[in-house]
């Protein structure tokens, strides 16, 4: 007898379900938050730089680990993005380049 053409494993649901429920939950709890206090001046330019820096979180050990291909990648990104000012050119080139190396390598 075949399988289903699409089967998950239950746990994997729960986990995927929780995660899901999780991030709702923080989106909508800072919603809701800022619907009951009106943030300061200072607090809105704190909360400015947040994504920012979270971004930097996600890429910089990935840089850092990921070897010469990686910083080509890098580069190339960087070089697109500041001559046609398009992030998904730029992030495009970066992952094509990063991936003819490997295929290369």
């Amino acid at each position: 007898m075949n399988p289903p053409p699409f089967s998950i494993d239950p746990w994997t649901g729960g986990a995927i379900l929780g995660m899901a429920i999780s991030t709702y939950a923080c989106r909508a709890g800072g919603y809701w938050l800022f619907s009951k206090i009106k943030p300061s001046p200072f607090l809105r330019a704190v909360l400015a730089y947040i994504p920012g820096t979270l971004f930097v979180s996600f890429v910089l050990p990935a840089l850092v680990s990921g070897g010469w291909p990686t910083a080509a990648g890098a580069v190339v990104t960087l070089l697109i993005m500041l001559r046609t000012r398009s992030f998904p050119l730029s992030m495009l080139g970066g992952t094509a380049t990063v991936w003819t190396i490997w295929a290369l390598h």
